[in-house]
């Protein structure tokens, strides 16, 4: 018999994949992927950030940053500027168009998110936070363990 713990990570796994394809039916009608309204929804009503800010407040890996960017850019959402201080370093802002996009995207997405939610009371949420950054923590904690450094 497996773990017991496996099952309750298979559930935490199924409840993401069905919020993200529940939340997908919204983001696609906006006319842009889930990394991408991470973005567009990140970088609104902001000046704009850095990639590694862009990549702290996300749930976008490094690796794949760069290329969402790419297609934001093309799309005419985002502009990128190379930083003045570090060459290797860019700032990312959204365009006017990118501005609109989000005002447009924000609210329908929240929207049709806050649904799913709408049976969930105060306590429900605690309850809820209170597991999952108590989880958080502990893979936290068990990542630093892990690590050569510590």
């Amino acid at each position: 018999m497996g773990e017991r713990y496996l099952k309750s990570v298979r559930l935490l796994a199924e409840c993401l994949q069905g919020f993200e394809r529940f939340s997908g039916e919204s983001v696609r009608a906006c006319g842009l992927t889930h990394a991408q309204f991470d973005i567009i929804a990140t970088l609104g009503n902001t000046a704009g950030m850095t990639y590694k800010e862009l990549g702290e407040r996300t749930l976008i890996t490094k690796g794949t940053l760069t290329g969402v960017i790419d297609r934001l850019e093309q799309k005419g959402l985002v502009a990128r500027e190379q930083s003045s201080e570090d060459k290797r370093s860019f700032f990312v802002r959204l365009t006017p168009t990118g501005e609109d996009t989000f005002r447009q995207a924000f609210p329908v997405v929240v929207a049709h998110g806050k649904k799913l939610f709408e049976t969930y009371s105060d306590a429900d949420f605690e309850a809820l936070d209170a597991s999952l950054l108590r989880l958080r923590q502990l893979i936290a904690g068990a990542g630093a363990a892990a690590s050569p450094n510590s």
